[in-house]
């Protein structure tokens, strides 16, 4: 792949790409370094004053340097000079930016979609907590915003069914939730809220429970969130319910879409 040459109009969309993200140049080199080091190749470091001659369209990065401004910005940089790589945007995750700001960039594309089932009404019942994977048994290709970095097929990911208020206000029904599966022992101690205790994503005989646990000798508790007003429910532990892992992050509405119709209440 030859490089292209300079571009002052793709510097101008690198430039736009970090302001949207509200990063300084010196903010992009220290997150330069940590990718860097997480790939184990300085080809990835990029300095304040590099970037600055880049912004200026002195001259085209090379492919590491795009793949690092592609990861920090969530923008596929790559497509700004001109070079189709099919797998450019496939490796953006979020970096851990320090400041809010607004998602675009490579998430507009049309290309970046993630696998969602397409006959979703007649075939899935949203009111029961359930894994994703077993819910959808056809699946398409279609953009939705709402979940940008959730890989459905490839990542274990719940959802929080329409009448389960288990841990309501914390996750609201109809929630997706990131299940890391390692993570399947349940963990004492004393924790300063509810932000902070663990929750676990929990398979019973008769479906699925996202909860706070507490193990009580060969009983589970599953512990709902106060101000839900749901019951503690026991468990024979293992014998009726199994951990499938530790809920690690969270897809929640937190306002319905105008004309949506509620679901069941509790």
């Amino acid at each position: 792949m030859s490089a292209p040459k300079p571009n002052p109009e793709a510097g101008k969309q690198l430039r736009a790409a970090r302001l949207r993200v509200r990063l300084s140049t010196r903010e992009v080199e220290s997150l330069s370094r940590r990718f860097a080091e997480k790939k184990n190749n300085h080809e990835y470091c990029i300095s304040h004053a590099w970037l600055t001659d880049v912004e200026n369209g002195e001259f085209t990065p090379g492919p590491y340097k795009l793949s690092t401004l592609s990861h920090i910005y969530n923008f596929n940089c790559f497509k700004a000079f001109g070079i189709e790589i099919s797998q450019a945007g496939k490796q953006i995750l979020s970096p851990g930016l320090p400041r809010t700001h607004l998602v675009g960039g490579a998430l507009e594309e049309a290309a970046q979609t993630i696998s969602a089932p397409t006959e979703l009404r007649d075939q899935v019942q949203f009111e029961q907590t359930n894994l994703v994977a077993r819910m959808f048994q056809s699946w398409g290709e279609i953009p939705v915003g709402l979940l940008p970095q959730m890989n459905l097929q490839n990542s274990l990911c719940g959802y929080i069914g329409l009448e389960d208020y288990t841990l309501y206000p914390l996750i609201r029904p109809g929630s997706f939730v990131h299940i890391d599966a390692r993570q399947k022992k349940i963990k004492t101690g004393t924790w300063r809220n509810e932000f902070d205790r663990p929750i676990y994503f929990v398979e019973l005989r008769n479906g699925y429970v996202c909860s706070y646990c507490e193990l009580d000798g060969s009983q589970l508790l599953l512990l709902p969130c106060p101000q839900s007003g749901i019951q503690v429910r026991h468990v024979r532990y293992p014998g009726e319910a199994e951990v499938v892992g530790r809920v690690t992050a969270v897809s929640m509405r937190i306002a319905e879409v105008h004309g949506q119709v509620r679901g069941k209440s509790r």
